[in-house]
């Protein structure tokens, strides 16, 4: 594999990894994996592990009171799950599973309430929490977390990992102290939607590559998960009624490689791991522009009857279903009602975007006739900020990814739709396009929106990045990242991390918590957490990483 100028190669990334490994073993010898753990070099030196304070966390809480006693987790610990549905106990069981590998200890599980250990409460009476916030409290003896509905005590969790050292996100025995800082925390998002997108079209990545990243993306309390199934480059969903779409459509990739496509079962995977992660996975089918692998794959669908050859550049923009065939229209019912059928989640998503190709009256014509699809088989249409150049049904959710070059006209345009009643998602794309490049130096991504330092993927508010934009009209904040650079899990790594979390806490964080001087601390805290989960993040010099990571860039 080669090695990316943003940051070290594959094989530099796992040295560390794989010696700290063979220093482990060497020092455990025959003990078990529930033994206590055994001593790193760090620890044999005498480096203390202070706790880490409660606000320093990413994304930053809603509400912190430091104080008391910290908590700690020893080999006796506990985890109790309480709660009637069942819920708090698969909240406990994914925390032990992330913590018996670093720490070495059992951690049962147990639905015995106790006032000791790690405790999970769900509470129907906490309403001021709602469907996703928590309260954490920390003390001598237990850290308590307790949340109205499962998704707030997950949350909750993952706020509990950061507060643990950074070993803790190790998969083999580390020595540490595993202090909790004394104190509490309340938390409630700030916005509904809070997602992150993964192109699979230009790029096929695997399910495990998938669930990668959605496990990532999970740890900052994203609730979203937008797949891009289809597009020029390659079609990756199975439909029965339309087999060549995967078989063929989904044959190739930018570059020329093998591509590949999910069978109904695979995609039914990624979407019960999301849920089990508590993301909602909305799906993509992009019409009627980004259409070039369903052309190729049936050529009825073209207005000529002639299907053109697959495609593997990164051109945008030429091609379009034909809006004057009833096929068309066919074609769109069929491929809704499957992949909706296969999505318990609330969305839709049905592109609109960069329809060079087709004329407004038949871009108006085809997205009118798919929004009536999508409302007939149950879904919330979504779509890129250019539906609102057609007609939003009612409750409809437009995609902003437009940038600083974005004509004041086509701004209006949007701000316009959101007055009369169209929810937006903003994911400005010299923001929060993950694929951007840093730099000019930076191997991988794109630049088209401009170069995306970590400071300016993080510092804008969504409240204001609309001028004109009603109160309430933003539902949330979105982060996609499309692959027609990147053709593995490394390259997403280097390319989302570190910017990700910043895009997490745009949308989950108070306002009024929203300072880059403060947050660059916070997540120059994450580097030596980056590096335990194997993930070789890009190292932007604008960010105070510990000089350790630094030295690695």
């Amino acid at each position: 594999m080669r090695p990316h100028t943003v940051r070290r190669s594959a094989l530099l990334r796992a040295l560390p990894r794989l010696l700290g490994s063979l220093l482990l073993v060497a020092a455990a010898g025959a003990s078990s994996a529930c033994a206590a753990p055994v001593a790193s070099a760090a620890d044999s030196a005498g480096t203390a592990w202070a706790p880490r304070p409660l606000g320093q966390v990413v994304p930053a809480p809603a509400s912190v009171r430091p104080g008391g006693s910290p908590y700690v987790l020893t080999g006796a610990t506990r985890i109790r799950a309480i709660g009637a549905s069942g819920e708090a106990r698969k909240v406990g069981e994914y925390l032990a599973g992330v913590l018996r590998p670093s720490t070495g200890y059992a951690l049962p599980v147990t639905d015995a309430d106790g006032t000791d250990g790690i405790r999970l409460r769900l509470d129907p009476r906490a309403g001021q929490l709602g469907a996703e916030g928590y309260t954490l409290t920390s003390g001598t003896g237990a850290v308590t977390i307790t949340a109205r509905q499962p998704a707030g005590l997950f949350h909750g969790v993952q706020t509990l990992r950061q507060l643990l050292p950074a070993q803790v996100e190790r998969d083999s025995p580390q020595k540490a102290t595993w202090r909790v800082a004394g104190g509490s925390i309340t938390d409630t998002p700030r916005y509904a939607y809070r997602g992150a997108m993964l192109d699979v079209s230009r790029h096929f990545f695997s399910v495990t590559e998938v669930k990668r990243y959605i496990d990532q993306v999970a740890q900052y309390k994203m609730n979203t998960f937008h797949l891009h199934l289809s597009d020029d480059q390659g079609w990756r969903i199975a439909v029965d009624s339309w087999p060549k779409l995967a078989t063929y459509g989904g044959s190739t990739e930018v570059g020329g490689g093998t591509g590949g496509y999910y069978t109904k079962a695979q995609y039914q995977e990624i979407v019960r791991y999301a849920a089990s992660r508590y993301l909602e996975v909305v799906p993509e089918i992009d019409l009627p522009g980004h259409t070039n692998a369903a052309l190729a794959s049936y050529a009825e669908l073209n207005c000529d009857g002639v299907a053109p050859p697959l495609y593997t550049g990164t051109k945008v923009g030429f091609s379009s279903l034909c809006a004057g065939k009833d096929v068309t229209y066919d074609f769109i019912d069929d491929v809704v009602r499957e992949v909706a059928a296969l999505t318990p989640g609330r969305y839709f998503h049905i592109g609109g975007d960069e329809a060079h190709s087709t004329s407004h009256e038949d871009y108006v014509t085809i997205m009118e006739r798919a929004q009536a699809v999508v409302g007939k088989y149950g879904k919330t249409v979504m779509g890129w900020h250019q539906l609102t150049g057609a007609d939003p049904v009612k409750g409809a959710v437009a995609q902003y990814w437009g940038y600083d070059a974005t004509s004041a006209a086509d701004r209006a345009q949007v701000v316009d739709a959101a007055k009369k009643g169209t929810k937006l998602v903003l994911s400005p794309a010299d923001r929060v396009y993950l694929d951007m490049k840093y730099n000019d130096q930076t191997e991988l991504g794109l630049k088209w929106a401009g170069l995306v330092e970590v400071k300016r993927s993080y510092d804008w508010d969504p409240a204001t990045y609309l001028n004109g934009t009603p109160e309430g009209a933003v539902l949330g904040v979105e982060a996609p990242i499309w692959s027609e650079t990147l053709t593995d899990s490394d390259d997403i790594d280097a390319m989302a991390f570190p910017r990700l979390p910043g895009a997490a806490e745009l949308g989950w964080s108070p306002a009024s918590t929203h300072d880059w001087n403060t947050y660059k601390v916070r997540l120059a805290g994450l580097g030596e957490r980056f590096t335990a989960q194997g993930i070789d993040y890009y190292r932007s010099p604008q960010v105070p990483w510990p000089a350790e990571a630094t030295a690695a860039r």
